[in-house]
C-alpha cells in the first residue's frame, strides 16, 4: 500500500475504537483513520468520504438496527468492502453477515494482529472470516435482505422510524415532510416488503437483527 487510504471504523464502543486504533495506526501508517459512533455519523462520513477504500462496521451501533445498516451500505455503496466487528461469533451472526455483503468478520475478541491481517488481506480483494467458521451452515432461508434492499434511502429511514415506534405525525416532523407523504412511503415499503401494515413490516425486518433465528434453517 503505497498511497493513503481511507478506513472508516464505525464503533460507539471508545475504548475499544481508540484501543484498535493505537495498534493499527502503527501498522498502518498510510491510513487516514475516519470515525462514526452512530448510523447518522456513518452516513456522513460515507457521503462526505466516497473514496474510502473499506468500512469496519460494529453491527450494533447505535441506530443499526442489526443488519439492516450493511444491507442498505453494500446496496448504495456497493464498491466499499465492508468487514464487520463485532462481539457476537456465533456461526449464524457471521454467515448471516457474509450473505447480506460483508468482506469478512472479524471478532472483537480476535488479536489486533489478526485483525490488521483481516483489514490488509480484504484490502487485496480477499476476504477473511475467523477460522472456527463451519461455511457448511446456511444461516438464510428468507428473502428479507433482498426486500430490505429495494428500498430507497428515505424508504429505509421510516422504516426504522416505525421500528423504533414513531408515528407518522413525529416521522415527518423529523424529517420535514407532510404525513401524506409518508403514508405514500409506507405503502410503498409495505409493498416491497410483501406485509400489509408497519406492525408486520417491524416484525420482518426483526428477523435482521443481531442474534435472531428466527429465519436460520438448522439448529444444532
Amino acid at each position: 500500500m503505497n498511497t493513503v487510504q481511507k478506513i472508516i471504523i464505525a464503533d460507539d464502543h471508545p475504548l475499544f475504537r481508540q484501543a484498535l486504533l493505537q495498534t493499527l495506526k502503527s501498522k498502518l501508517t498510510n491510513v487516514q483513520w475516519i470515525e462514526a459512533q452512530t448510523v447518522e455519523q456513518l452516513s456522513a462520513a460515507l457521503a462526505e468520504n466516497p473514496d474510502a477504500e473499506l468500512l469496519l462496521l460494529d453491527l450494533n451501533i447505535p441506530g443499526a438496527h442489526g443488519f439492516n445498516t450493511l444491507i442498505k451500505i453494500r446496496s448504495q455503496y456497493k464498491q466499499l468492502p465492508v468487514v464487520v466487528v463485532s462481539a457476537y461469533e456465533d456461526d449464524d451472526t457471521v454467515i448471516k453477515s457474509m450473505e447480506f455483503g460483508a468482506a469478512g468478520f472479524v471478532p472483537k475478541s480476535t488479536p489486533v494482529e489478526q485483525i490488521f491481517i483481516a483489514i490488509e488481506q480484504v484490502l487485496k480483494g480477499d476476504t477473511w472470516l475467523p477460522e472456527h467458521i463451519n461455511l457448511n451452515r446456511v444461516a438464510d432461508n428468507s428473502d428479507i435482505g433482498d426486500r430490505v434492499r429495494s428500498l430507497t434511502p428515505q424508504q429505509h429511514k421510516i422504516l426504522l422510524m416505525f421500528a423504533d415506534g414513531l408515528l407518522n405525525k413525529q416521522i415527518a416532523h423529523e424529517l420535514s415532510l407532510s404525513e401524506a407523504t409518508v403514508k405514500a412511503h409506507a405503502t410503498a415499503i409495505f409493498r416491497k416488503l410483501k406485509v400489509l401494515n408497519r406492525t408486520q413490516a417491524v416484525i420482518a425486518i426483526a428477523q435482521l437483527e443481531v442474534g435472531s433465528t428466527s429465519f436460520s434453517s438448522s439448529k444444532e
